[in-house]
């Protein structure tokens, strides 16, 4: 897997709303004192994860907890489909979704051995339409610091994480292309997607 897209993965721990990011010249808003503790609270987390001690199977219910409490896996899932959600059996997007959220998980654990050592350092926030960009410094030791943008959804109750920006490219967006040109491939069959996603995930276990 991509390196960038790996991290992206990683440390956002999530999945992934697409707000895009504001013009350069934009002033920043004053900064969301909710959503900069939600994503301090949540990096904190996986960083205690990823420098913890323990094997990544061992890690891996951790890491399901957190993603649970913090990503709105269903709405990113739904938005990774796109289109073709509504063109999928209920049974299709059941089983989609479920695949989906495993992604995730088997994805980051597969991985998390490569982050021991990461930090997370918080930065300025600023609002767009109904979410909180929130800006963050990655450092890992021996390699070059990068900056991840945490979209969170502010509209649904509790603070969710909907999307994340490593310098500047979506997850969610670059899942969703990714799912576009597969089932390009596969002449939009959906039922093919969700067999795809079953291998990946059991190629990564």
């Amino acid at each position: 897997m991509h390196t960038r897209r790996t991290a992206m993965t990683m440390i956002g721990a999530t999945a992934l709303l697409m707000i895009p990011p504001a013009p350069a010249r934009r002033a920043w808003a004053q900064p969301g004192e909710t959503a900069i503790a939600f994503v301090k609270s949540t990096s904190d987390q996986l960083v205690a994860i990823a420098n913890g001690p323990g094997l990544p199977r061992e890690k891996r219910p951790r890491l399901q907890a957190v993603i649970d409490a913090t990503v709105d896996v269903d709405e990113i899932g739904r938005f990774c489909l796109g289109r073709f959600w509504r063109i999928a059996t209920p049974e299709q997007q059941q089983q989609y979704l479920t695949l989906f959220h495993d992604l995730l998980v088997t994805e980051i654990t597969s991985h998390i051995g490569e982050y021991h050592g990461v930090s997370v350092r918080m930065g300025l926030a600023r609002a767009a339409a109904d979410t909180e960009i929130v800006i963050t410094t990655v450092e890992r030791p021996d390699n070059p610091a990068w900056q991840i943008d945490w979209v969170v959804a502010t509209n649904t109750g509790s603070p969710k994480i909907v999307d994340l920006l490593a310098e500047g490219t979506s997850m969610r967006l670059t899942h969703s292309a990714d799912f576009t040109a597969y089932l390009a491939r596969h002449q939009y069959d959906v039922g093919a997607l969700v067999g795809g996603l079953r291998q990946r995930i059991a190629q990564n276990e």
